[in-house]
């Protein structure tokens, strides 16, 4: 029962940690993709729709773009979103600190404290889908219609954010459908006003997929359609196995009884308080583990399950329940803490192979500094990449530690929709970045000659010397000034 100006102090404490972690820990290949999505700003994107984006491009406008610019937005919105979420497990549960409690239980995971710190399209996504539930609980104890201009403003940014907030759309429309108490909107204007200002925020996503032949929708809806039961025996125990690691393990299970919790109390009384937090966790729940029956689910996709699921975990209050409330957040905070110490300062010696820290994020800069070495000696005027991460990764790199301005292209097909400036590289010199096994594509090269590689981790880089077709009369800038 910690005061809340406590709580609140702690939470700035909190925050100003991430802060310190999302400008010293190197970028991941995907944030410096969407560093160069934010500068070339568009409604949508061959991958996601454009929010990432943009909260990318005002960071950098605020503190340039090095990791703390391309981060600076997500650990102040998950701040907010954690005041939010309080405030909503209070609005539901007056009276019995619920909010407080489920905004604690998710701030431990280290699901919330990588989440807060990496920028991906699931940063904006969990902040305005935690919005939209704290409007949703204002909506249901106030009763006041103007919520729902609120809640179909968030939905919209959510939706603006990433396509998997669909399920937000769909579970806001359930709770209304399901519960008795709140079907008499149906005959209200007010929520069909916030359903078209939600439609009106994500409209411009819609006529851009129009004017590309549906890319994003085409690529992101495909996932849908796996089916491969036989999979199952690999990816669902590898999707439970990552949740139980990335919310923490006890934190998982208090979230696991939650929405148990949630799901019995809602069917017994059709509480419109329990029936919303059902309504926000199990579609989720269901969609992540029916994609595993066929394709790998990703640790981050799942984490709009937990705002909803950490309110009714915060209501468990049996004494087994309570037993372990304490040892649930000590595990999450020393995972998280260990996760932050092994980010910055290779806390653990581990081998390469078992640290995902350094697979992912550690040895870029080195790569780059290499690249570009070999690029003078070779008498090269550009680089390219076969993979749009290692392309996006050498841009972001060369481009904070060149004085000069070394142009990095896009050859990759997925460039081609980008608003970025083409430079005409024909005919030109050039080094070319091979990320994979086998034989690169000589399509786009008149010569091709290999003249050494560069290791990072357990991944091999072969650079080429290539010259360019006529096919690369106008390619993608990734990097400028």
């Amino acid at each position: 029962a910690w005061p809340v100006p406590l709580l609140l102090a702690t939470l700035f404490v909190v925050t100003l940690l991430r802060l310190g972690m999302a400008a010293t820990v190197p970028l991941a290949p995907d944030e410096a993709y969407y560093w160069v999505w934010s500068h070339a700003l568009a409604p949508g994107y061959p991958d996601h729709p454009p929010m990432v984006a943009l909260w990318v491009k005002l960071g950098t406008w605020v503190a340039g773009d090095g990791s703390l610019g391309i981060r600076l937005f997500g650990p102040i919105a998950v701040a907010l979103a954690s005041v939010l979420l309080a405030d909503a497990g209070e609005t539901l549960y007056p009276g019995q600190r619920t909010g407080v409690r489920a905004a604690v239980l998710l701030n431990a995971t280290l699901l919330f404290g990588v989440g807060a710190i990496i920028m991906t399209p699931d940063t904006p996504l969990l902040v305005f889908w935690t919005s939209c539930l704290w409007a949703m609980a204002r909506l249901q104890r106030s009763g006041d219609a103007r919520w729902w201009l609120a809640i179909g403003l968030f939905a919209g940014l959510a939706m603006a954010s990433k396509y998997t907030a669909a399920l937000l759309w769909f579970g806001i429309v359930a709770w209304v459908l399901i519960t008795p108490s709140q079907r008499v909107w149906l005959r209200r204007p007010a929520p069909w006003i916030g359903a078209l200002l939600a439609v009106a925020v994500f409209m411009p996503v819609v006529v851009w997929n129009a004017g590309h032949d549906w890319t994003s929708f085409v690529r992101q809806g495909g996932r849908l359609g796996d089916w491969q039961p036989a999979d199952a025996l690999r990816f669902v125990p590898e999707l439970v196995a990552g949740q139980f690691g990335l919310v923490t393990p006890l934190i998982f299970v208090f979230c696991i009884g939650g929405m148990l919790r949630a799901a019995h109390e809602a069917w017994r009384s059709r509480d419109p308080g329990w029936t919303m937090l059902v309504a926000l966790s199990f579609p989720g729940a269901v969609l992540f583990l029916q994609h595993a029956f066929g394709d790998r689910v990703q640790g981050n996709w799942p984490a709009i399950i937990y705002p909803a699921a950490s309110i009714a975990a915060a209501q468990l209050r049996t004494p087994r329940w309570r037993r372990i409330w304490t040892p649930a957040i000590a595990l999450g905070v020393a995972i998280t803490l260990l996760a932050y110490a092994q980010a910055s300062v290779g806390l653990l010696p581990l081998p390469v192979r078992l640290d995902p820290v350094a697979l992912m994020l550690s040895g870029w800069g080195d790569v780059a500094a290499q690249v570009d070495a070999t690029r003078r000696e070779a008498g090269a005027t550009f680089i390219a990449a076969d993979q749009y991460g290692v392309g996006a990764e050498l841009a972001h790199e060369i481009r904070e530690t060149r004085a000069m301005l070394v142009p990095v292209v896009g050859i990759e097909p997925r460039w081609l929709p980008f608003d970025l400036p083409r430079v005409a590289i024909a005919g030109q010199v050039g080094i070319l970045v091979q990320s994979g096994g086998g034989e690169p594509d000589h399509t786009p090269w008149s010569s091709m000659t290999e003249l050494s590689a560069v290791r990072r981790g357990i991944q091999t880089y072969r650079i080429y010397r290539v010259t360019a077709s006529a096919a690369l009369s106008s390619v993608p800038l990734l990097a400028r000034n």
